[in-house]
């Protein structure tokens, strides 16, 4: 078995087309196709089933996919390591991060990274903490800021918390004020229409489950959205949410209102695959990280943000 037949694999997978493929691979059509067939008599076993038009997986093929995708990861993983023993002048860092992080303190710790090795490429997914979980364990990320508690299900990984925050319930300033206290309880969202997001958001599962142990099930005026999305329906008067408290920076036209104790919070970590040490540049990003979080004032922070990463982890190296 060789990793360019499953290179051919792979991208014959998720295109579902050996034309596509082969463009994709930058190789002849006849040439990836033989190279399918000399893998499939190699494992004894079909791993598409050739219908005009129309290329599907058999059990056998979907039982390599994910392992042929984390052997690629993990091969280009030992190429841009051996690459990066000249130095730290070329490289690549893969960055997983929730869309409260990329919009708050995300965009500053990347800028300070890029101005000390300018030559690193950045690459930032952007998505909910379990699809980052996923692609951590798939080896499609070096990094991924994601939210603990992990699942009983998810691979081992290595993570360290880096910060608290609480969430709020966020409304339209166009609208009245959902409540006329200082704070609102999860039971004063029982009879609110609320704006959820997609499932992939740990803060949905936060949010369902709350209102849950409250005794009720929300009402959803809207559900699915993204971040972006969730918030330009608040914003449009479509209902509230529960969201993190970051994203309502430089977010004029919502307020957020904290919740009363006791308060949901999450805890935001650092995470990396236990069976894959990071590469020195992904190492590099993670002291800049630290770095960068040392350095917040508790006025650049907010009253719902707090840094909980260990002293020693905030001195750069």
């Amino acid at each position: 078995m060789q990793f360019q037949q499953l290179a051919y694999f792979v991208a014959v997978a998720e295109t579902r087309h050996f034309t596509r493929a082969a463009e994709i691979s930058r190789v002849a059509q006849p040439s990836l196709s033989k190279q399918i067939r000399a893998l499939e008599e190699e494992l004894g076993a079909p791993l598409f089933i050739r219908a005009r038009g129309n290329i599907t997986l058999t059990p056998a093929g979907e039982a390599l996919l994910p392992l042929a995708q984390r052997m690629l990861a993990d091969l280009e993983t030992a190429r841009r390591e051996v690459q990066e023993l000249a130095g730290m002048r070329r490289g690549r860092v893969r960055l997983g991060a929730t869309p409260s992080l990329c919009a708050g303190l995300l965009a500053d710790a990347l800028a300070r990274f890029h101005d000390r090795f300018p030559g690193i490429e950045l690459h930032v997914e952007e998505g909910g903490s379990r699809d980052l979980i996923r692609a951590l364990g798939r080896g499609e990320l070096d990094l991924a800021l994601i939210i603990l508690p992990l699942h009983s299900s998810d691979p081992e990984f290595v993570t360290l918390p880096i910060l608290r925050e609480s969430l709020v319930v966020v409304s339209s300033k166009a609208r009245p004020s959902p409540t006329d206290r200082a704070s609102m309880r999860i039971t004063d969202l029982r009879d609110r229409p609320l704006v959820m997001f997609r499932r992939g958001y740990d803060v949905r599962e936060a949010t369902l489950n709350a209102c849950r142990a409250a005794g009720f099930e929300p009402r959803l005026a809207v559900e699915g959205g993204e971040m972006d999305a969730v918030l330009r329906f608040v914003e449009a008067g479509l209902g509230v949410a529960v969201v993190p408290s970051m994203v309502l920076r430089n977010r004029p036209g919502l307020r957020g209102t904290p919740l009363a104790r006791p308060r949901l919070l999450r805890t935001i970590a650092l995470a990396h695959r236990k069976d894959v040490s990071p590469s020195r540049t992904a190492l590099a990003f993670w002291r800049v990280l630290m770095a960068y979080l040392g350095t917040l004032t508790r006025a650049e922070l907010g009253e719902d943000l707090e840094v909980i990463a260990p002293t020693e982890e905030l001195d750069e190296v």
